[in-house]
Order: structure tokens, then C-alpha cells, then sequence
């Protein structure tokens, strides 16, 4: 595998856990909304990835196809989260129904910072790829001089 293809395959998966970062950023933000624009509280979100085989060319591709060896990470959708809402007896709240109950968001906030531990420990790792993809790049031009 040449530097160039490490690179592009470690930035996939940085925009991959950038992108699950700004989601759960979302849900973080969004744990105590009752009231939506769709109706209903906030429902939690999450994002499903995908890998995607490497390939700059169709010869690559199918070589890469037929022995698996390198694939970059994408995300392929952000779904909502079908866990039921917390329901929270709260009388005087705008949006309590005639038995005094209140949904609130399927949102665990220590769940949400776990995942934001992983997402930015994935990222970091992904960051220390490129950063020695760089050494290494350097070290090979000056082997030129």
C-alpha cells in the first residue's frame, strides 16, 4: 500500500467520527426538548457506517473484491433511534397530557459520552495515521537530497 492510500483511507475515517460527533452533539444538545417542529420530543439519532472498498481504478477494485484487503469507512445513513421516550410525571409542564405525564427524549447522557469518548479516540487514532504518513513522506525526500 503506497502513502496515498493509507492517507485517503485514514481522512474516510475521519469524516466518518466527525460526522457521529456532530450526531451525538445533536442528541447532547437536544436531551430535554419535548416539542418539536414533527410534533413529539427529540428523537435520539445514530449513524450507521459502511466500509466501501479502496479503489482509484476499476483494476484495483476488482483485485480489492476479490481478496478484501482494503476498504475505507463512509457513513451510509444517520437513522433514529426506536427506543421508547422517558415518560416523567411533571403536571406543570407545557407539554404534560391530562394524566400530568411528559415525554421526554430516549436520550442517555452517559451513553451519548461514551460514544463521544470512542467517536474522538477513533479520531485520534485516525489523526496518528496521517501524522506518521507525513513522517514517513518526509524521511523518503530526504533520502532524495
Amino acid at each position: 500500500m503506497d502513502l496515498m492510500t493509507a492517507l485517503k483511507i485514514s481522512s474516510s475515517g475521519m469524516s466518518a467520527q466527525r460526522t457521529w460527533m456532530n450526531v451525538l452533539a445533536e442528541n447532547l444538545a437536544n436531551v430535554n426538548t419535548t416539542r418539536t417542529q414533527e410534533g413529539g420530543p427529540y428523537k435520539r439519532k445514530t449513524v450507521i457506517f459502511e466500509t466501501v472498498p479502496y479503489a482509484s481504478d476499476f483494476d484495483e477494485l476488482l483485485a480489492n473484491f476479490i481478496d478484501d484487503s482494503l476498504s475505507e469507512v463512509e457513513v451510509s445513513d444517520i437513522v433514529e433511534d426506536g427506543r421508547d421516550f422517558k415518560e416523567v410525571f411533571d403536571p406543570g409542564h407545557p407539554d404534560a397530557d391530562e394524566k400530568g405525564i411528559v415525554l421526554y427524549p430516549n436520550i442517555s447522557i452517559v451513553e451519548e459520552m461514551v460514544n463521544m469518548l470512542t467517536a474522538t479516540r477513533s479520531y485520534e487514532a485516525n489523526a496518528a495515521v496521517i501524522k506518521s504518513i507525513r513522517a514517513m513522506a518526509m524521511k523518503t525526500l530526504e533520502l532524495g537530497r
